[in-house]
């Protein structure tokens, strides 16, 4: 089994609905995120996945996300952007356009402080 991860970040506002303390005031991140690709075989010349196509379909995904209110983009309407939702919902969005018989996103890591990390992957085998 092969792994890639491609890492890039993001800057945005988020509010926590219903949360018991400051996080429910509206308050920014710089939101690290690490995206992995996982795959049992490589192609003729030894990859599994272009890095250069990888880190485009990643950019394209953070495009919606950089220098926003979460809170006010459909994803989040009707659920809390925590960095867990965000990560499921990256996990999601880029395996629409990633994904491969021979390639799947694996998991989604997202940082909103130095220190903490929420994953999302989902149980599947390739």
């Amino acid at each position: 089994m092969y792994e890639l991860s491609v890492k890039t970040h993001f800057s945005a506002a988020h509010r926590l609905v219903g949360y018991a303390g400051p996080c429910a005031n509206p308050h920014g991140h710089n939101w690290e995120v690490d995206i992995s690709v996982r795959g049992r075989t490589l192609n003729g010349i030894g990859i599994l996945v272009d890095f250069r196509d990888l880190k485009g379909a990643v950019r394209e995904a953070m495009t919606e996300l950089d220098h926003c209110d979460l809170n006010a983009l459909p994803p989040f309407l009707q659920t809390n952007p925590t960095s867990e939702n965000i990560a499921r919902y990256l996990h999601e969005k880029l395996s629409a356009t990633v994904n491969t018989p021979e390639c799947r996103i694996s998991r989604v890591t997202v940082c909103e402080t130095p220190g903490t990390a929420a994953c999302y992957w989902e149980d599947e085998a390739l």
